[in-house]
């Protein structure tokens, strides 16, 4: 097995500036997903959590699907204690279609219903993810396209933020309006003979086999990994990232991996 180099330092002064900053060019942020099944009802709403791969472990975000949603609905938050709608911790949420095929990323602004009178304060898109539903049923891997804001000159994110459904990233995706907006893919992965499986090379920061496995690239240039995440224990994940995406688009598009519902597993 490959040894895992070390991550850069990386310093995380204010928790919240981070996870909202696309990762620094040319380096690669190394994460690590831990699932929580303990407790009483944990099996069915795992508490996931995030934190820097390194030797202080540093943590960044939590994340747990809602109960009472009607689709998939996860918060997001930078206390790995308080992961509620209306705690001063919460940073995003990962919203899915009633298929369960379609995710959009938030921050923590408002729905656009509850704006003020310059829509300053209103939510925006910060990611989303489509899967494709897998015509082969439970053989082979699943296609999945991200969706995110496109950067400006200065490498900042540029703000997205909708007034309706009409206007979101998934819309924009679908009419092909594609000012400020970048489209990602996962890697197809290749067929290995010896494994009789379908395989990517983690370069060793994935050591078990998954569905949930995956990396993702833009299309122009396959080589760079914007994002990859695999399996290394039965509740330990890594999720790295480069940018432009930052540590709570990331962890969403992770979480809605874990999200899988038939109709594309």
């Amino acid at each position: 097995k490959e040894e895992r180099p070390p991550s850069p330092v990386i310093e995380v002064d204010n928790l919240e500036e981070f996870v909202l900053q696309p990762a620094p060019q040319g380096v690669t942020v190394k994460c690590r997903v831990t699932r929580d099944k303990k407790g009483m009802d944990r099996g069915l709403y795992p508490t996931y959590y995030l934190h820097l791969d390194n030797d202080k472990k540093v943590f960044l975000l939590a994340g747990r699907k809602r109960k009472k949603s009607k689709t998939s609905n996860y918060l997001i938050s930078i206390d790995p204690t308080d992961l509620s709608r209306g705690g001063e911790n919460f940073i995003g949420k990962l919203r899915s279609n009633l298929m369960g095929t379609k995710f959009t990323v938030f921050d923590n602004g408002v729905n656009p219903d509850r704006a003020n009178a310059d829509w300053s304060n209103v939510r925006q898109e910060l990611s989303a993810v489509v899967y494709e539903t897998n015509v082969l049923g439970f053989k082979g891997p699943r296609k999945m396209t991200v969706i995110i804001p496109g950067m400006n000159a200065d490498n900042e994110r540029v703000p997205i933020r909708p007034r309706n459904d009409n206007d979101g990233l998934l819309m924009r995706w679908q009419n092909k309006n594609m000012d400020n907006v970048i489209e990602l893919h996962n890697k197809a992965p290749v067929w290995n003979d010896e494994t009789q499986s379908y395989v990517l090379n983690f370069h060793g920061r994935v050591t078990h086999a998954s569905v949930k496995n995956f990396q993702i690239v833009h299309g122009s240039d396959p080589d760079y990994i914007v994002m990859q995440f695999g399996r290394v224990a039965d509740d330990a994940f890594t999720m790295d990232y480069n940018y432009p995406l930052c540590a709570v688009q990331a962890f969403a598009i992770a979480l809605s991996r874990f999200d899988g519902k038939l109709a594309c597993e």
